[in-house]
């Protein structure tokens, strides 16, 4: 079965605070009829850091499109090369035995796609099969996951990497006065992020079965609409509340493969926002510390879109207190409404090298993907 090894994660070095973002807001939008709930609104999303890959006074101006996505070009193929590099070392592979890169992002737009960038300069095969995902927003990182598993199923001795970069400052639109807009400003983050699915071998999460979810009706929940200015994300107000129906969905997975929620032993689930999370604890019956790795990543970095569960993931493996065959959960949650859910066992040994299993799904019969 694929494992899911320990990604590699990287954001720029302009930091912006919660305190700076405020203070933007409130001058900034001085005059706006609702200034007060959008402060409101922004303090208590609970983001008190994220890096951008400009220096604020130039995330605040808008030189069009086409300069933007230029930008979006060359800071991807400045910053990615190194947190590939990472990836590659921490799954022990080497660029020539990767089969298929999958590459996410919802922030800027590139034909041929990066892969083929990546393929060309950093000691790829030519076979190497590739597979761009732009139209996901933050569900992308957990279905790159569930393709990679999906591959490696196809393919058992294949290799795939995932390659995730969001910058989510290029997309700011100035003249976007709507609440959700400007929530959206003081939420979302920059970030670039890497991990390998090994179809044999590694350590980490070997995924055992995936699965998606879309709510029906629900498509212009979260939404770009494509102008001359580039892309002007769409948020819709009910997009908090949409934890009630998705935790079905995720509890369905889990049941078909003969496990149960409360007995599993890791969540990483995409931090959309703060009540994203209280939901999920709240519908899933769940204590707030099996969030934590996800809300860690809200707090210090903000909703970096796909990437969330890729900076989660690796503060798991940071923690290092997993036990090899613990169960766990990887989620993402975007537009459609969409869930793209992937459970399965952890293999491989804590720092201390404990090897005790986790008998709650352990003992589960392991179910074929359906």
């Amino acid at each position: 079965m694929a494992t899911l090894c320990r990604p590699s994660v990287a954001v720029p070095d302009h930091v912006i605070s919660m305190e700076q973002t405020l203070e933007l807001a409130r001058e900034t939008h001085a005059d706006h009829p609702q200034r007060g709930l959008v402060l409101r609104l922004i303090e208590n999303t609970g983001v008190r850091t994220r890096h951008l890959v400009q220096p604020i006074e130039d995330t605040l101006r808008h030189p069009g499109f086409e300069a933007r996505n230029r930008l979006y070009e060359a800071e991807a193929k400045e910053r990615v090369p190194g947190v590939v590099r990472q990836a590659l070392a921490h799954a022990e592979v080497e660029p020539g035995e990767i089969d298929l890169i999958v590459y996410v992002s919802c922030t800027g737009f590139m034909m041929p796609s990066l892969t083929a960038w990546l393929i060309n300069s950093m000691g790829f095969r030519p076979e190497t099969r590739q597979l761009p995902i732009a139209q996901l927003g933050c569900a992308a990182g957990g279905a790159a996951i569930n393709r990679a598993h999906d591959f490696c199923t196809a393919y058992p001795k294949a290799n795939v990497l995932i390659v995730s970069c969001e910058f989510c400052s290029l997309c700011y639109q100035p003249t976007d006065l709507g609440v959700g807009s400007l929530l959206s400003n003081g939420l979302f983050g920059d970030a670039i992020s890497a991990a390998v699915v090994r179809g044999e071998g590694g350590v980490g999460m070997r995924i055992e079965r995936n699965g998606s979810h879309l709510v029906p009706n629900t498509e212009d929940w979260i939404s770009y609409a494509v102008r001359d200015t580039g892309f002007h994300f769409m948020l819709d107000k009910r997009v908090p509340g949409t934890m009630e129906m998705l935790a079905p969905a995720l509890k369905s997975l889990v049941a078909q493969h003969s496990w149960e929620v409360a007995r599993m032993d890791f969540f990483i689930v995409h931090a959309g926002g703060p009540r994203i999370l209280d939901d999920l604890c709240f519908y899933l019956d769940l204590p707030p510390e099996m969030f934590r790795f996800s809300r860690a990543t809200l707090t210090e970095r903000g909703n970096i879109a796909s990437s969330v569960v890729f900076d989660a993931l690796a503060r798991l493996f940071d923690e290092g207190t997993v036990k090899h065959g613990a169960g766990g959960l990887v989620a993402g949650f975007g537009p459609g409404i969409t869930a793209e859910t992937a459970i399965g066992r952890w293999v491989g040994a804590s720092p201390a090298g404990v090897h005790a299993v986790a008998a709650p799904v352990a003992e589960a019969a392991a179910v074929p993907v359906g």
